[in-house]
């Protein structure tokens, strides 16, 4: 029996505050959440919602997921990455190098993503949240490959990442935890 990915749930200091902001980044709509949480639903076929839950302590440390998005030209990731700094996001600094074409941003909490440069073929064809990207293992990966009944989409040079049979985004696995890594940003696949 497989599982089903239903939702990613980001823990949040003011859970309104950043729904609002990935509501307006993602042009996602906001659902009816039973529990004391907020839900997001895709525009689009992502296959997953987004869940905003209170959490007494703030956030402390890089996150151990975070996304990728992707742009269609240098204009186009030059205007995701002012639109996101509108709503409140800002630049961090994680250890990328200069010569990298990605951008680094941190959402009103914290939460770190990437605005990935155009012509990233790993990514191509995955719509605008182009991939989950996580620390973990290779075993990682090919555990979540079979409790999620996902095919594995990419294993090379311990990186791994699997895609739903629908289409959109890629959840991957670059190398142990950032802490391990000192900094240092996982694999670019290009």
């Amino acid at each position: 029996m497989t599982s089903r990915l239903h939702a990613l749930c980001f823990d949040a200091h003011d859970p309104l505050r950043l729904a609002r902001f990935w509501a307006d980044f993602l042009c996602w709509e906001t659902a009816e959440d039973s529990s004391d949480g907020i839900t997001l639903l895709p525009s689009d076929d992502t296959g997953f919602r987004l869940r905003f839950l209170l959490a007494q302590e703030r956030k402390t440390g890089q996150n151990h997921m975070h996304f990728d998005l992707t742009s269609t030209s240098l204009d186009d990731q030059k205007q995701v990455v002012e639109r996101a700094l509108q709503l409140g996001a800002r630049h961090i600094d994680i250890g990328q190098r200069p010569e990298e074409g990605h951008v680094v941003l941190a959402d009103p909490e914290g939460n770190e993503f990437c605005v990935i440069e155009p012509g990233n073929s790993f990514l191509a064809e995955c719509g605008f949240i182009g991939a989950l990207a996580g620390d973990g293992s290779q075993e990682t990966g090919y555990f979540w490959c079979r409790a999620l009944g996902w095919p594995l989409v990419w294993d090379q040079d311990q990186e791994t990442a699997i895609r739903s049979p629908h289409g959109r985004p890629k959840v991957t696995w670059g190398g142990p935890p950032r802490r391990a890594q000192r900094g240092v940003r996982g694999g670019r696949r290009q």
